[in-house]
């Protein structure tokens, strides 16, 4: 009998021989500094908790307490008798964090940046995207089908000009209904890789000069740069310039899911037409409340922020003083660069065994030969915790040659 499925069983046969299928390790501890991953208490070096809010003891007494008030789930769609009032004062808090007009919750950062593209744009506008965006924007662009796209170098300013040029030849042509093309810019706030930052004022300002719309996903920047870590608007002062924000809810805000923020005109459009919204229960009762107390404390605290600079400062100064290359980050997120994929991989389960929990990066998710062990320190990391990475990183660099 012919199976339709054997092209997929082969690509896995593939993977398992190359010794390339990925390994789940199970959690079986609350997220901090350390955890229990397969049965064994490890340091935490891989989580994008960065201020430690996951396992905060605030954030999840107001879970606990919006369950005893208002149940778990929301029973429907926003659209219909799902649209509880605390997505309501999740959606103000947020929007009065960052310092914009309004802002709209959906189910996770991935969804948000699918929402904020095939929602604005169809497949006679043009997009123009930095070369090392985010896996959900390239989805998102391809989820809206739009014909014409630009990829330009990362992070380079002459780059992204020439395809703006290009880019308003093409925008002459009117669209079948006569209007006129949108042109859409897209980058990454952080580039989550490499822990570099997106030259956002020279993007805005090209952006005004051909009239296009301005786009960044600040999934590694919320909680991260910016006052309180309210983003990489904020850093660069470019509060209003920027048209759409993406923010994630699953990192440094220690919950789960996206929004969009913007002007209201702006969200008023996305909650009227965006079909995962109007399509798709929102996020949970206990997730919601758990995330505003996570915006109350970020908003009145900037010490969980000031503790993860001074960490991961602390980190890469140690990692280069042994002689690790960590590449150019400008953010807390610090790649200690291996090269080859396989020692990548030796390296992280050498790191496990002397209990550090560190995962290895590799192709796809970065281009091939330039594999690296990804470290993510947190606010709730001492310096005691730091010096024992350090420690045992020195003597997996040892016994692997790489030092």
């Amino acid at each position: 009998m012919k199976d339709g499925l054997k092209k997929i069983y082969q690509i896995v046969d593939i993977l398992d021989e190359s010794h390339s299928l990925k390994k789940y390790r199970v959690i079986s501890s609350p997220q901090g500094p350390w955890l229990k991953a397969d049965g064994k208490k490890v340091l935490n070096l891989c989580s994008n908790n960065y201020l430690g809010l996951a396992s905060n003891k605030k954030v999840r007494q107001a879970a606990i307490s919006a369950i005893k008030k208002y149940g778990v789930g929301t029973g429907a769609v926003r659209a219909l008798s799902g649209n509880s009032i605390l997505h309501e004062k999740l959606e103000v808090a947020l929007a009065k964090y960052k310092g914009v007009e309004a802002v709209m919750l959906t189910q996770s950062g991935f969804v948000a940046n699918l929402v904020a593209v095939q929602t604005l744009i169809d497949k006679e506008d043009i997009v123009i995207s930095d070369e090392l965006n985010h896996a959900s924007i390239i989805d998102a662009v391809r989820l809206s089908q739009v014909q014409t796209k630009f990829i330009y170098p990362h992070n380079d300013l002459d780059g992204l000009e020439k395809k703006l040029i290009e880019a308003t030849k093409l925008q002459k042509e009117k669209r079948s209904d006569g209007t006129e093309k949108i042109i859409l810019i897209i980058t990454d706030g952080v580039f989550s890789m490499d822990g570099d930052l997106a030259p956002l004022p020279g993007i805005v300002k090209l952006a005004k000069k051909y009239g296009a719309v301005t786009m960044v996903d600040d999934a590694h920047g919320e909680g991260v740069i910016g006052k309180n870590g309210s983003g990489i608007v904020d850093h660069f002062g470019l509060h209003g310039k920027v048209d759409i924000e993406i923010g994630t809810l699953s990192k440094a805000f220690g919950v789960l899911g996206g929004f969009i923020a913007g002007n209201k005109k702006l969200i008023t459009f996305y909650k009227q037409k965006a079909r995962p919204f109007s399509f798709s229960t929102g996020l949970s009762i206990p997730d919601t409340a758990a995330l505003l107390e996570s915006v109350k404390i970020l908003s009145s605290n900037p010490r969980l922020v000031k503790k993860l600079w001074e960490n991961a400062k602390y980190l890469q100064k140690g990692f280069q003083k042994l002689g690790f290359n960590t590449g150019h980050s400008e953010t807390p997120i610090t790649p200690v660069m291996i090269g080859d994929e396989t020692i990548a991989r030796t390296f992280s389960q050498e790191l496990f065994k002397k209990n550090v929990f560190a995962t290895p990066i590799v192709f796809p998710m970065v281009p091939k030969g330039t594999a690296r062990i990804r470290v993510m320190p947190s606010s709730a990391h001492t310096k005691k915790d730091l010096d024992f990475a350090l420690k045992q990183f020195a003597f997996v660099g040892k016994k692997l040659g790489l030092l």
